[in-house]
């Protein structure tokens, strides 16, 4: 919850120094009362601005033992999770992800969407950890910097399309780009979660270097290999067996996998996939230890302009009146 205070409030008991002083140490001389008839219009003017000199100076000085006090303005908490893991999350957007054959329920979405509602619930799960989002096509494209904003993750992830960086597989590319955002991280942990639905045809890297590289950065990969498989389709008056994960190269990503300590998993509908992003959020735990912190905004700045503007309005006032 956020509120005002005083850093140096005990600066507050100088506000009654000036009435204390003229109070108790001013001179006291005997005075005789003078009946004056009339008082020029200049006289009753320098009395005016007199007391108007007075009232500014009060007022400046009040301000000025506020903005000494150190007024701070602290906004609400902010949850910070010390030791925090980066956590890539590399995806497949060749056009073989518009393929519609993942279960879900009772109908076949596309592979894409499919990624989309599983990841999401991930990502709002992965409190306290950096994460990013790297695209890979015809080449590969970081579409999200390491941050701890869950929320915008989730809404550049949510508004991809396809064939936004082409139509092929560049997967070693997007191994890459990943691990390169890895580089100047100073995270004890650093997790790269690799989703396809096909095979290296594209990009200007081999996968398995590309993982010799991130294995070099203490990197771990899991894998993920989309595709229904084998499945029945209506063809004009028969019905068919076609391989919708023809094109996908499992020995490529296990070997990605083991080769930098992670695992490979195989994603045949909607539900395996929430399965495999499951499990590797228990491979993965979040870390429970947090800190926090208030924003924090000093204040003394203006008191302490208009108290000066103050003063000097009232030594111009003063000057007038000699």
């Amino acid at each position: 919850m956020s509120d005002f205070t005083f850093e140096w409030w005990w600066m507050l008991f100088a506000l009654p120094i000036p009435y204390l002083t003229y109070r108790f140490l001013r001179e006291r001389k005997a005075t005789s009362m003078v009946i004056l008839p009339h008082l020029s219009q200049k006289v009753v003017e320098q009395d005016k601005s007199t007391t108007i000199a007075k009232a500014l100076t009060i007022l400046a000085w009040v301000l000025l033992v506020l903005a000494s006090a150190r007024p701070v303005w602290y906004g609400d908490p902010v949850a910070i999770h010390p030791k925090h893991r980066d956590m890539m999350l590399v995806i497949d957007l060749s056009y073989s992800m518009s393929q519609e054959d993942m279960q879900q329920g009772s109908d076949y979405i596309d592979r894409l969407s499919a990624v989309k509602n599983v990841v999401s619930d991930f990502i709002d799960q992965r409190t306290g950890d950096r994460l990013g989002l790297v695209y890979f096509a015809d080449h590969a494209y970081l579409q999200t910097p390491l941050t701890f904003d869950r929320e915008t993750v989730k809404a550049q992830l949510n508004q991809t399309v396809l064939k936004l960086i082409g139509t092929q597989t560049a997967i070693g590319d997007g191994i890459g780009l990943a691990t390169k955002t890895f580089v100047d991280s100073d995270a004890p942990q650093r997790v790269m979660i690799l989703l396809s639905d096909g095979s290296n045809n594209a990009g200007v890297m081999d996968p398995i270097q590309a993982a010799q590289i991130a294995k070099k950065f203490h990197t771990t990969i899991y894998t993920i290999g989309v595709g229904a498989g084998k499945m029945q389709v209506n063809d004009f008056f028969m019905t068919r067996t076609v391989n919708t994960a023809q094109d996908l190269d499992e020995q490529t990503l296990t070997k990605v996998a083991t080769l930098t300590g992670g695992q490979y998993f195989r994603a045949r509908n909607a539900k395996d996939l929430e399965n495999i992003y499951s499990k590797i959020n228990e491979l993965q735990p979040v870390q429970n230890a947090t800190q926090s912190w208030r924003p924090r905004t000093e204040c003394f700045v203006w008191p302490t302009l208009i108290g000066l503007l103050l003063i000097f309005v009232v030594v111009v006032l003063r000057r007038n009146n000699v």
